[in-house]
């Protein structure tokens, strides 16, 4: 019986293994929890990427719902979502605002002048600082925030045409119905 013990050891090993396997493969590795979903976005004032002096506050944007879009210049899977943004952007019924993550001005403003600038309001976090407050792992990283500031909708990770149509648009819709 004691020389059986190797071979039981080994199968339960194999076992945790293929469920080990079979677990990320029928599980979305982006879908993160975050603890800030519904509840109030975190206080912020963050220079406008275009006029530093001027200071945009969680303030400015209340009273209508937006994307707050967490990009950056060095970013691979930013370039890869942004011509995504730019064509569903105007489309999507809500403010799209670019928070520019531990970036240089410079090199945002030139990867914005190559890529474009989708975004009704831009806004820069140099140190990352508020970032920590929104639990941002990486760029890309998309917040859905409604019209009372309460963070309804999380990504991590780039938006594909089929995240945008399953689960951002409802998303957007059932803030329109909570509005009425």
């Amino acid at each position: 019986m004691s020389r059986l013990i190797p071979f039981f050891a080994f199968l339960a090993l194999c076992g945790l293994f293929g469920f080990g396997i079979w677990w990320n493969s029928h599980h979305d590795q982006t879908a993160i929890p975050s603890p800030l979903i519904n509840k109030p976005a975190p206080e912020f004032a963050l220079p406008e990427l275009y006029d530093p002096a001027k200071m945009v506050t969680k303030k400015d944007l209340l009273g209508k719902p937006y994307l707050l879009n967490v990009f950056a210049s060095w970013c691979v899977e930013c370039a890869v979502e942004h011509p995504l943004l730019e064509a569903e952007g105007p489309t999507l019924g809500v403010e799209l605002v670019g928070y520019n993550y531990k970036d240089q001005p410079d090199d945002a403003k030139a990867w914005l002048a190559r890529h474009g600038n989708p975004y009704q309001v831009l806004m820069a976090d140099v140190s990352g600082q508020t970032a920590i407050d929104f639990g941002v792992y990486a760029a890309p990283e998309t917040f859905l925030v409604d019209a009372k500031g309460v963070i309804r909708y999380k990504r991590i990770g780039p938006f594909t045409p089929e995240v945008i149509e399953k689960e951002l648009k409802p998303a957007i819709a059932a803030l329109a119905k909570e509005s009425r």
